[in-house]
């Protein structure tokens, strides 16, 4: 079975999807590699860009690799609108699957489509996105998540809209998890660490109410009793007024922005944190709390999207709307030893349920049944 896999998202900066692409590969070629000569898996990753290359690493060695320059706006104009050019042609290679890990279809000959909805934001909330996903994803989603043979999704939370919202059935839909990372949990928590946030800064991360929320607590907990708060992750233009508003006081001195973080370096950015906030109004998943809760962070998190289905009762939940609330959550996990040590004990033991291996077989198994469905 060749299966070629849109590896595109996971050119650069490997955050949300990109990360979520890279691991999945990875996943799936470990498990072919311990099935042998048992294994029917035949992956193809494929990338397209006019500057950015795509980089095998080891753990992805084994997929065949295409990397066409080919600009990826046009590109995209052409599959989305045009349904060409057909993947045969770019890879040169007969194709069982096409993978898309975004909502609309590779377009190919004879293979059988699947496309991954990691959320559907995008259809709620268009005036949150920008670009490709503005013009093509609101117009074309229905369309093309009928015609795949299968959909992959990350969570119960967007299987749920998948059904209510395209009317796809539900037994069409496969939900796949993102899984927890390979770090052993923290032997001794930090006392002087940072409150964190960690997501592209854009607008439905809710970054300007989690400010309001600091801004509140550091007028109830002046310095040095309020931790700072660090804002990891790439910035986007709608973040300009946040990036300006914390060099101003009282933010100023307090909060940092230090961009996009290499997946490399994501456990020492935990290891330093008291605390993760993610105060988003929609998630497909939310994979900063997982990563939080294998490494024994302590989250506080919205009660909205995927984020309660990921956190569960290992951590404290907020109304993202209320930065008052948000801020009180915040100081009560700072000053309840005992609240936190309970967060952190349910929260590993919640994260061991998110298994890669268990998600490469859920993927795979839709492989099979997306080509008997022909």
């Amino acid at each position: 079975m060749r299966v070629l896999v849109d590896y595109r998202a996971a050119l650069r900066e490997r955050s949300g999807v990109g990360e979520y692409t890279h691991q999945l590969v990875a996943a799936l070629l470990r498990r072919a590699a311990g099935y042998g000569a048992r294994s029917t898996l035949d992956l193809w990753l494929f990338s397209s860009s006019w500057k950015d290359r795509l980089r095998v690493t080891p753990d992805v060695a084994a997929a065949h690799a295409v990397d066409r320059r080919v600009p990826v706006a046009l590109l995209n104009f052409a599959w989305h609108r045009l349904q060409w050019p057909p993947a045969e042609l770019l890879t040169g290679a007969a194709l069982d699957v096409t993978h898309a890990l975004h909502p609309l279809i590779v377009p190919s000959r004879h293979a059988a489509p699947i496309v991954t909805i990691h959320d559907l934001n995008f259809l709620k909330h268009p005036e949150r996105t920008r670009a490709e996903i503005r013009r093509d994803y609101p117009a074309l989603v229905r369309e093309h998540a009928h015609r795949a043979r299968r959909i992959i999704t990350i969570s119960e939370f967007t299987a749920g809209d998948i059904v209510s919202i395209l009317g796809v059935p539900r037994d069409k839909i496969v939900v796949c998890h993102p899984a927890a990372p390979s770090w052993t949990p923290l032997d001794v928590r930090p006392h002087d660490g940072y409150i964190l946030f960690l997501g592209t800064l854009e607008p439905r991360k809710n970054v300007g109410a989690l400010l309001d929320a600091y801004e509140h607590l550091v007028t109830r907990r002046p310095q040095p009793s309020a931790p700072p708060l660090v804002l990891a992750g790439k910035a986007t233009d709608e973040a300009k007024p946040w990036l300006a508003r914390i060099e101003r006081p009282p933010l100023s001195g307090r909060v940092r922005h230090v961009g996009y973080v290499d997946p490399d370096k994501r456990r020492e950015l935990y290891a330093g944190a008291r605390l993760l906030v993610q105060p988003s109004f929609e998630e497909g998943f939310g994979m900063p709390v997982l990563e939080a809760m294998t490494l024994g962070v302590p989250v506080v998190a919205a009660n909205r999207g995927a984020l309660p289905e990921v956190l569960g009762d290992a951590g404290l939940l907020v109304d993202p709307e209320r930065p008052v609330e948000i801020a009180a959550a915040i100081e009560r996990m700072l000053a309840d030893e005992a609240l936190r040590d309970a967060s952190v004990a349910r929260g590993l033991e919640r994260a061991r349920a998110f298994n890669w291996d268990r998600t490469a077989s859920l993927v795979y198994d839709a492989y099979l049944s997306a080509c008997a469905s022909a």
